[in-house]
Order: C-alpha cells, then structure tokens, then sequence
C-alpha cells in the first residue's frame, strides 16, 4: 500500500494541475468573450472658428521721440549777463523771438556810436574830394585847355580812396550793430529750454556755451523698418514725395504705464534714404505735430522729447484673408482641424504673412472651419476628437475617460 502511494501520488497531483490550468483558460476565454468590444479615445480639445475678414496690414516698429530742431546756443561776443528771462530754465517754454539772455551791451552801444562818427567824418572827406573833382574840371574848361584832363588833374584817385574809407566806415557800423543785435540772446522758433549753462552776472566769452534749446512745432520718431516690413507697406519714392501723387502712410504711437496705454497720431514724412550698413534696415521718420500742446494745434495727450514709443504704421490692404493665432501654424505651413465628424484633419495653408503672435492666410483655409488650438505631440489624421464646450463631445470623452 505504502508502494501504491508512493507512485500514483505524484502523478494523481500531475494530472490535476494540468485540469485546473485548462480550466482557467478555458475561463478567461469566456470572460474575454463576454467584454464589449473597445471604442476609439477620443481627444479632448479646443477649437476656434476661421473667419474670413478684410484688413490693412500693421508693421509695428518702435523709436524715440527727438526734437524735429535742437539747438545749443553760444555766446557770439563777450561780457557779463546782466538778465536772464524767467523762462531760461530748465524745461521753460518760451516764443520765438523772445530775449532769453542779455549780454551787458554798453561797451557795443559805444562802439556802434564811434563806428557811425568815423562813418560821418569819411562821407564829410569824400564830399569833399567830389566837390575838388568838379572844381578841377570847371578851372580845366574855362582856362580853354583843350583835349580830356587827366585822373590826377580830376583828383580821381583822392576820391577812390575816400570812396573805399566810406565803404570801410559802413562796414565797420553794420558788424557794430550786429555785435550790439549779439548780446540780446533769442532763438528763431517756438520752444522748450533742455538746458541751462549760464546766469546772470556770469561773464562769457566769445564761444561760451550758454544753454540747449528745442522747437516744440512737431517732433519726430526714427522708425527701423526691415526689408521684410517693407514688403507690406506703400512709402511713396523720392519723386511721389516732391510731386505729393502719394501721401505717406499714418502711424499709431503708444506707451505704456502705471496708469495704462497713451496713444499719439503721427503720420511718416519721409525715409533717409539710405541702409544702415550695420543694422540692414532702413529709417522712416514719424511726426507728431505740437507734441505739448502749447501751441493750440493738437488736442493729444503730452508726449514729452525722450519717451519711447511703440509705432504701428498702417500697411497695405489684403482681402479674404483669415487671421489665426502664431502657435497654430506648424513647421510645415499646416494647421489641425477638427472635420463635420468630429475627426482630426491636417490642412496645408499659404501663409500671406506671419508676424510673432499672429498669421495671415490667403488659402488653404475657408471661413467657419475650426482650427485645432490645443497642442498635440504626434497627431494623426482621422483621430477622434471631443471639442471642448460641444456638450455630447465632452460627456463622451469624460465617459470613456472613467471606463478606463
């Protein structure tokens, strides 16, 4: 009996694991058989509608405000200032015309007195020769001398030389009288003092430097415009621009602050004609008319010398175009769409522009279509998509998310 056990035991345990394994697989296969067949997952994503619009396009630049005028006044003759006006300050608007210094002017006053007397005293000489000429000539006629009398009997030469000492005297009163005009120091143009160098009771020299002022008529903003910019906007040539066939394009200025965005209306004048050798860009230049607003031609806010400013220059007109976010242009100029199925479709576009955050498409693309903004890594087309905010698109993919 103990033999008996001691072989059939071993097989009867063989022969009962190889049931149970059979019966366990014959188990998973009726419970595989039993699940439903899996669905495709549907990708949750967002989408915005194409519209098709008609626009200028906008070439953004940037720039600082200068002066359209800077000057820095010196001083053309010497002496100490004995005024100054209450607008030569720092920052003090002042007319044209209007005296901002005054050079101590008596030692100009005589002199202008002594030029006008030696002036007198050389018309006295020289009405004198003249009157001796004429009297040479009657003794000539009335002693019967015949033939034409000479330079030297006519006392030509004497009235040369008193001719000469008179211009020479008027010379000498005209720089007299711009050397007084000298100590009264004005400028040409409406404007703003930048900076005081001087005082009164200072003495100054000929070529002191007294202060820098700037005319406040219109200031102007340098914008680098690259060969790219240039392709979306129409600046008039050279000739356009002395015949006035075309205007120059208008621009929108702004900056930002605590207290938010400040807008100017400027327009473009003109380019500098030339490309910067270092840069490869060419300059247009942008002018605000009255930037402080003093003289009553501009309701625009302050826009101070110094600021920088953002410019957008209005470009050139491009119809039928649909303008999209940067981020949905892929490498290969083409954008994911979701379908009338709710399908992924990847549609190749022709790009009309591109700028940093934004796209101009001029086909590829029809007005209503919705493009696929949500970012994903590998897509392939015919992928099922649930659009966010398409209510049963969205229960769906919540569904099949809590299946799994």
């Amino acid at each position: 009996m103990a033999k008996f056990f001691k072989f059939m035991l071993p097989l009867i345990l063989i022969i009962g694991s190889v049931l149970v394994v059979i019966a366990m697989v014959a188990w998973q296969k009726s419970q595989s058989a039993e699940r439903k067949p899996e669905t495709a997952k549907a990708i949750l994503v967002e989408t915005i509608e194409a519209e098709v619009v008609s626009l200028n396009f906008k070439v953004s630049s940037q720039g600082t405000v200068r002066p359209r005028t800077e000057t820095t006044l010196v001083s053309e003759v010497s002496g100490k200032i004995v005024s100054v006006a209450p607008e030569f300050v720092a920052g003090g608007f002042f007319h044209e015309g209007e005296v901002l210094l005054q050079i101590d002017p008596s030692d100009y006053e005589t002199g202008l007195k002594r030029a006008e007397a030696a002036l007198a005293s050389r018309q006295a000489k020289l009405a004198d020769e003249t009157a001796r000429s004429e009297q040479a000539l009657k003794d000539w006629t009335n002693l019967g001398r015949q033939g034409q009398p000479s330079d030297l009997v006519l006392r030509k030469p004497q009235m040369a030389d008193a001719q000469a000492n008179v211009s020479a005297a008027e010379a000498d009163v005209q720089k007299a009288r711009r050397d007084l005009e000298r100590t009264r120091i004005t400028v040409p143009y409406d404007g703003l003092v930048r900076q005081k160098a001087v005082d009164i009771g200072q003495y100054v020299t000929l070529g002191t430097r007294l202060g820098v002022t700037f005319a406040v008529d219109t200031a102007e903003v340098r914008l680098p415009l690259t060969s790219n910019d240039l392709n979306y906007l129409d600046l008039p040539s050279e000739t356009e621009v002395k015949t006035r066939d075309k205007p120059f394009p208008p621009v929108t200025l702004s900056t930002e602050n605590d207290t938010g965005t400040r807008q100017w209306q400027a327009r473009i004048i003109r380019t500098e004609g030339v490309v910067d050798e270092t840069s490869r860009v060419i300059y247009a230049v942008a002018q605000v008319v009255d930037p402080y607003g003093v003289l009553g031609q501009s309701n625009q806010p302050e826009l101070k010398i110094g600021t920088f400013v953002n410019a957008e220059i209005q470009g050139l007109p491009a119809e039928n175009v649909v303008v999209l976010p940067r981020y949905v242009l892929r490498a290969d100029n083409t954008i994911l769409t979701a379908n009338a199925d709710n399908e992924l479709e990847i549609l190749p576009v022709t790009v009309l522009r591109a700028e940093p955050r934004k796209v101009y498409l001029s086909q590829g693309i029809s007005g209503g279509t919705r493009v696929v903004v949500t970012t994903l890594d590998a897509p392939v087309p015919g992928t099922k998509l649930a659009i966010r905010g398409d209510e049963g698109s969205s229960e769906a993919a919540l569904s099949e998310g809590s299946e799994q």
